[in-house]
């Protein structure tokens, strides 16, 4: 069953507990580049890396989190980031304990520092 809109917002606005800011310096460090799949468009890029330069679109466009004010684009990558992010919470308990893990690097590409409560 395919979530609702309202939820996806809700969910992604839980998950996502990193500030623009703080991704934006994540994203900028050599070791956020060391995790995850690269994309297939030979630029070395990862799939993470790039969601996390678009959820630093999505969080600058609506800083006050307005449900409104997202378009469908912003909600087509805010149920992937859901998704992926719940998927590795669920599976991944050396986020939580382990900072060089990749699980936890991953997860701070999208937009997740499991390191906060």
């Amino acid at each position: 069953m395919v979530k609702d809109n309202d939820t996806v917002i809700q969910e992604f606005n839980e998950l996502v507990n990193m500030s623009s800011s703080e991704l934006e310096s994540w994203l900028k460090e050599e070791q956020s580049e060391s995790s995850g799949w690269s994309k297939d468009d030979g630029s070395g890029e990862t799939i993470g890396h790039e969601s996390g330069r678009k959820i630093i679109q999505i969080l600058d466009k609506n800083p006050s989190k307005d449900p409104d004010k997202y378009d469908d684009d912003d909600i087509q990558h805010m149920r992937k980031v859901v998704s992926y992010c719940k998927r590795h919470l669920a599976q991944e308990e050396k986020a939580k304990q382990n900072t060089d893990s990749k699980s936890y690097k991953s997860l701070k590409n999208w937009g997740h520092d499991a390191l906060k409560t």
